[in-house]
């Protein structure tokens, strides 16, 4: 299954995951852009999705299934179902709660679509409330293998990267991953996450070094997630 990020408003990041006939879109702002893509690929947009229900995320859905006949797959059918499937070609969906509650990941191929539960050197703000939910997802996503590219619901990479150098002046890792940075498309892997995101390191010898020296509780995981939260 191949993936075409499109940028829209200032920093959102929507997709199209598609074979050679058929398209999901996920977070379909750039309606005028995906239409393009779709016209120049010769695909047919079979359905439309969102990562979840924020404005910013689902201001283009209504538009894009009016303009290509997409059928829409909301939530409720979205973890219902589980998994969207391309031409014979299966995209995962996993609940990755703590964003907001309806929040969703995609996988498929190697790569997760993870909207704004993971940035590209940070997440998203718990606007559910649900911390121990929100930590579940993260753990979720941390387990998919070092190799995995992700791509986030916006790009907030120079923003997480000057947050991350506050936290740890000297970190050895920061300046090598903006040197892979490039706006005209964002990504990363979770390798390069596990090394340089705070909210992914709460494991890291560094990071502990952080919360000790804050005089932040430590003492088990959770307790560091919760005390890493309190950094942003």
């Amino acid at each position: 299954m191949n993936i075409q990020q499109f940028r829209y408003s200032s920093d959102n990041l929507g997709y199209v995951l598609y074979g050679r006939r058929t398209a999901l879109a996920i977070d379909g702002g750039a309606v005028d852009d995906i239409a393009s893509f779709l016209d120049e690929k010769g695909l047919d947009l079979k359905f439309a999705a969102n990562t979840h229900g924020h404005p910013d995320h689902t201001s283009g859905t209504r538009r894009l299934i009016g303009r290509t006949g997409a059928r829409y797959l909301d939530h409720e059918t979205l973890m219902k179902k589980k998994a969207v499937e391309i031409e014979g070609e299966t995209a995962q969906v996993l609940h990755t709660p703590g964003h907001t509650p309806d929040s969703m990941t995609f996988f498929a191929d190697g790569f997760l679509v993870a909207g704004d539960t993971l940035f590209n050197g940070t997440i998203g703000n718990c606007f559910s409330g649900d911390l121990r939910g929100f930590y579940e997802s993260i753990k979720t996503l941390m387990a998919f293998p070092p190799d995995t590219v992700i791509y986030a619901g916006h790009d907030y990479v120079e923003y997480a990267m000057a947050f991350a150098r506050v936290i740890e002046p000297d970190h050895p890792h920061i300046d090598a991953y903006l040197k892979k940075y490039d706006p005209r498309l964002v990504r990363s892997t979770m390798g390069d996450e596990m090394k340089v995101n705070p909210y992914l390191r709460f494991n890291d010898p560094g990071m502990i070094d952080v919360l000790k020296k804050r005089g932040l509780a430590h003492s088990n995981e959770y307790e560091r997630w919760e005390s890493i939260m309190t950094l942003s």
